[in-house]
């Protein structure tokens, strides 16, 4: 049986990246989205707005742009992974899932280094304004020669 975790998120940070670096040198940043969902009520022709909150972590090149360049407020497309962590704290077993971005892309503009940007994209393309792809993978062993991957 074939198994797919992919998520696809657009959101708006909640709070300005955190970021700390591991041991090995790794850069591990961590920030909140919330992604908002608009329907009417068919009852009633109520329009209700759902928002939901996801913690999103990013690892190495990644994560340091994202730390650079985004703050609260500011809205960005992830692609990643769903994540299942569990621990046990004051003798209580506490569970959460939430996402490993393994791509992303700057959506809106405002401030040092706005505009779109996406993990793997050529500074050609974004040159020429086309959405650079986010199929772009980076795990904490990438190693990339550009600062900046736009």
């Amino acid at each position: 049986m074939a198994n797919l975790n992919k998520v696809l998120l657009i959101g708006r940070l909640t709070r300005d990246p955190e970021s700390r670096n591991l041991p090995s040198g790794t850069a591990v940043v961590s920030f909140g989205l919330a992604v908002n969902r608009t329907y009417t009520r068919r009852e009633t022709n109520e329009r209700v707005e759902e928002t939901c909150f996801v913690d999103v972590e990013a690892w190495g090149r990644t994560g340091e742009t994202i730390a650079r360049y985004m703050k609260k407020g500011r809205q960005i497309f992830i692609e990643g992974r769903l994540r299942f962590d569990s621990w046990e704290r004051d003798g209580q077993k506490r569970t959460r899932h939430s996402v490993v971005a393994e791509g992303f892309q700057f959506l809106d503009g405002g401030g040092e280094g706005g505009g779109r940007a996406s993990t793997g994209a050529g500074a050609g393309e974004q040159a020429r304004g086309q959405a650079a792809p986010v199929g772009a993978r980076e795990t904490p062993q990438d190693d990339y020669a550009d600062d900046i991957p736009f």
